[in-house]
């Protein structure tokens, strides 16, 4: 029997890893955690963005996660982590 894997696969919910330019890594609590579409969904969001931050993060973590497994315990990091990139990217 092979020690070999089939790939890499992610620590927190041991799917496959994607890879490629489409993933872009954020901190969340301190975690380098690479988040698929990042750019595209921050795009998306920019063309017709809800009127405050609580609105923009809630729209932010509902489209992260159709494509990104988001723990329930870390909802809230994660919704700052993307307002914070969010942010960043609109400048």
């Amino acid at each position: 029997m092979s020690d070999d894997k089939d790939g890499v696969y992610c620590t927190i919910c041991g799917g496959m890893v994607p890879e490629g330019d489409n993933i872009k890594k954020i901190d969340i609590d301190g975690i380098i955690t690479g988040i698929n579409m990042l750019s595209r969904i921050i795009q998306d969001v920019k063309k017709d963005p809800p009127g405050t931050d609580a609105g923009i993060t809630e729209e932010l973590l509902k489209r992260t996660e159709k494509l990104n497994y988001i723990p329930s315990k870390k909802r809230e990091s994660y919704g700052r982590a993307l307002l914070s990139e969010y942010k960043n990217f609109i400048g």
